[in-house]
C-alpha cells in the first residue's frame, strides 16, 4: 500500500504500525495507521502523550523522524513533504486536556512543501470543534531551534521551546514542551482556541490521509 487508506482498502483494517510504499521517493517506510477514526485510513505523523520523548530539536533531527511509532514521535518533514506534497490530503488534529475532554481540528487540504521551500505548510477548510488554531499559520516556512524562518524578531521556536509553523510566534505550538496541563508558560504544547497558549495538552496527535477516493 501506498497510504494508510490504501491499507484500509486491502483489508488492514486494525490500527497500528505498517508499512507503505511512498512512489515519490521510492522509499518504503513504517508509518503509524489509525484506521477508525472517521473512517480510518489516516496516518499520524506526530504523538504526544507522555513527555518521555524530546521534541526541542535542531532543523536536521525534523527533517528525520525521530521518537518511536508506538508512542511519541514526529515522522520527520522530507516523509511529510514526499507523502503530502501532491496537495490532495486532509489533516485532522486530536486534542484532550486532563478533565480526559477530547476535541478535533479538521481540515480538507494540507500539505507541507519541500526542503527548499523550507518545509512550508500549506493549510484550510477548517471543521471540527476545537477552533481554528491552524489557518494563522498557512503559508509559513518551518523554524527549529536552530533555524529561524518566523517573521519575529526573535526566534519563536527558542522562545517557545518548539519547533513549528511559526509567524509572530503562534496560535499553536503542538511541538512545545509537554507539560501535562500546567497554565503558566508559554512554551506549553498548547491549541489557543482550547485553553488558550498557556495550557499544555495531555495527548496531542496529528494525521492525514489523502482525500481524493
Amino acid at each position: 500500500p501506498t497510504s494508510c487508506k490504501e491499507a484500509l482498502r486491502f483489508g488492514l483494517n486494525e490500527s497500528g504500525i505498517q508499512r507503505i510504499y511512498n512512489p515519490r521517493n521510492q522509499q518504503t517506510l513504517e508509518v503509524y495507521c489509525d484506521q477508525t477514526t472517521d473512517g480510518g485510513g489516516w496516518m499520524i505523523f506526530q504523538r504526544r502523550r507522555d513527555g518521555s520523548e524530546n521534541f526541542y530539536r535542531t532543523w536536521v533531527e525534523y527533517q528525520g523522524m525521530f521518537g518511536n511509532l508506538g508512542n511519541e514521535f514526529w515522522l520527520g518533514n522530507e516523509n511529510l513533504h514526499f507523502l503530502t506534497g501532491s496537495g490532495n490530503c486532509e489533516l485532522r488534529i486530536e486534542l484532550e486536556d486532563c478533565a480526559n475532554l477530547t476535541k478535533f481540528a479538521k481540515y480538507s487540504s494540507f500539505s507541507i512543501g519541500s526542503a527548499w521551500e523550507k518545509y512550508t505548510l500549506k493549510v484550510s477548510g477548517y471543521s471540527g470543534n476545537a477552533g481554528d488554531s491552524l489557518s494563522h499559520h498557512n503559508g509559513r516556512p518551518f523554524s527549529t531551534k536552530d533555524v529561524d524562518n518566523d517573521s519575529s524578531s526573535r526566534n519563536c521556536a527558542v522562545a517557545n521551546h518548539g519547533a513549528w509553523w511559526y509567524t509572530y510566534c503562534y496560535y499553536s505550538n503542538l511541538n512545545g514542551k509537554y507539560l501535562k496541563c500546567q497554565t503558566t508558560t508559554n512554551r506549553a504544547a498548547s491549541w489557543y482556541t482550547f485553553h488558550g497558549v498557556q495550557y499544555s495538552m495531555k495527548f496531542i496527535e496529528m494525521k492525514f490521509r489523502p482525500s481524493e477516493d
